[in-house]
């Protein structure tokens, strides 16, 4: 079976879903709309450089997790779904979705964002496989820490290596789309590594060593 590999933000999604919920929190006034929001964007912009600290990120980004009740958290995100991702999903990713689907590839969604925020946005994509960042929770409840390795640069590449292995798949004419340099250590592993509106290094490194470049903004 033949995998087709996707990056989730900015790549499906015409924006960066983590950083999203970081500012949904703030707008609707559940986080500190001027503390938080600063931190929350220095930390983006720590990952746009590829220099961010994964692990205090996590530690800043999962706490409103354990401090908050599961019910609670799913009637925020449903909110969030509907006024931040909604907007964000493009037509040109769910057609690109819909080709590998026809073509019998299996879909994978592979991101670094954490599995609470990305879980429904997948099943909203008709992606049944996401391997991403996990949330460890204890008698039904977020501890606001993580577990197992960071779905992020080079641990997307083992994270997807131990998927494999349970699933006794393999990468042979695999694809990868992605927009992010951070993905630089998976685009070297597939058969077929795809650009998409990519940042400037990886727009520059795609082009030295000829890898396709596609676009799925706009109509």
């Amino acid at each position: 079976m033949r995998l087709a590999l996707f990056d989730l933000d900015n790549t499906l999604l015409g924006g960066d879903s983590d950083h999203a919920w970081g500012d949904y929190l703030c707008e609707r006034g559940i986080l500190d709309k001027v503390e938080y929001k600063a931190r929350n964007d220095a930390f983006y912009e720590d990952y746009l450089a590829g220099q961010l600290d994964q692990g205090a990120y996590l530690e800043f980004s999962l706490e409103i997790l354990a401090a908050t009740e599961l019910a609670q958290l799913d009637e925020w995100h449903r909110d969030f779904m509907r006024d931040c991702i909604e907007p964000i999903i493009l037509p040109k990713a769910l057609a690109l979705l819909e080709q590998h689907r026809a073509a019998g590839d299996k879909l994978v969604i592979i991101t670094a964002t954490n599995r609470f925020v990305t879980g429904p946005i997948a099943e909203r994509l008709g992606v049944d496989t996401l391997l991403a960042t996990e949330c460890e929770m204890e008698n039904g409840r977020y501890t606001g820490h993580s577990f197992d390795v960071p779905c992020f640069r080079e641990g997307k590449v083992t994270r997807l290596n131990r998927w494999l292995e349970e699933q006794r798949l393999n990468l042979d004419d695999s694809y990868f789309y992605s927009d992010s340099m951070n993905d630089l250590p998976l685009l070297e592993e597939v058969a077929h590594p795809i650009v998409v509106d990519p940042d400037p290094k990886l727009h520059e490194e795609a082009k030295r060593r000829g890898w396709k470049e596609i676009s799925l903004r706009g109509a």
